[in-house]
């Protein structure tokens, strides 16, 4: 036995008008979503421009290290010329 179910006008609107409240809730949701995501987004960025110029003061002496790298091979030397003077002016030291 097949059973048919028989829709009238009204009942067709009342299923599309279903679906359709469905529809705007779901988007109603996603877009709160979305507000709240940019809200969010808007003070993450303001947290940043306020800790941004600070960093630029941090990070501005960065390029001058470059000219340290050239160097570092002179300073060594220098420090092993004065470790080779300090066991010089401390060898013998407390030996009776």
């Amino acid at each position: 036995m097949m059973l048919v179910f028989a829709l009238t006008n009204h009942g067709a609107w009342g299923i599309a008008l279903g679906i359709g409240l469905v529809a705007a809730l779901i988007v109603a949701g996603l877009l709160i979503a979305l507000i709240r995501a940019v809200i969010d987004i808007d003070r993450s960025a303001g947290a940043l421009l306020e800790v941004a110029p600070r960093v630029a003061a941090n990070t501005k002496a960065i390029p001058q290290l470059e000219a340290t790298a050239p160097v570092l091979g002179s300073i060594v030397e220098e420090a092993v010329v004065q470790d080779g003077y300090m066991n010089a002016l401390t060898d013998g030291y407390g030996r009776a």
